[in-house]
């Protein structure tokens, strides 16, 4: 367990943060595959160095920093990487107009620290400094430590859909906004 408040730099990455973004997803995932699997994430598959890479060089990868050690991770963009427009949204925007935020992460080690919360916190300021009008993501219905964390932090659950994404055993996705 880790302390609570534990302060993180929070900072996009660049190439050379790929191999230390990709492994800690590894050890992530790892813990989730050994324990409870919540967002279904595949080891070594996703996230992983691979898919840091490519949002590393999309300029959209951020990594969590605590005394030189990646301890959080995520992806914020414009992109839903699925049909968000299937989704019944409480405030009608075209894509360019709000952040989706993906493959977020903290360390299993500093459990309950509130890095999540740290991890919200810099996306809402991102999205308003940059002048977007609300944040999008979508989750696993069983993750229920994320939508907890959604939740408590503000954002708003509008339904269920499916994003055509067509991932085996994922049907559905759990949609959530912050309308700023």
């Amino acid at each position: 367990m880790g302390e609570r408040g534990c302060p993180v730099e929070i900072r996009r990455c660049v190439r050379e943060d790929a191999a230390a973004v990709g492994a800690f997803y590894d050890e992530v995932v790892k813990e989730l595959c050994d324990h409870v699997n919540y967002p279904k994430w595949m080891y070594k598959k996703y996230p992983a160095e691979s898919s840091a890479r490519e949002m590393i060089e999309a300029g959209c990868q951020f990594a969590c920093v605590r005394d030189g050690e990646v301890v959080g991770a995520f992806v914020l963009n414009e992109d839903p990487q699925g049909a968000y427009e299937n989704v019944a949204w409480g405030c009608s925007l075209e894509r360019g107009e709000y952040l989706a935020c993906h493959a977020v992460a903290s360390s299993a080690r500093l459990r309950r620290a509130g890095i999540g919360r740290q991890i919200v916190e810099y996306c809402k300021a991102y999205a308003k400094e940059h002048g977007y009008r609300a944040i999008r993501l979508d989750v696993v219905p069983e993750n229920f430590p994320a939508r907890n964390l959604y939740e408590t932090c503000g954002f708003r659950y509008v339904g269920d859909a499916d994003l055509e994404r067509g991932i085996e055993g994922i049907p559905l996705f759990s949609m959530y906004e912050m309308n700023l």
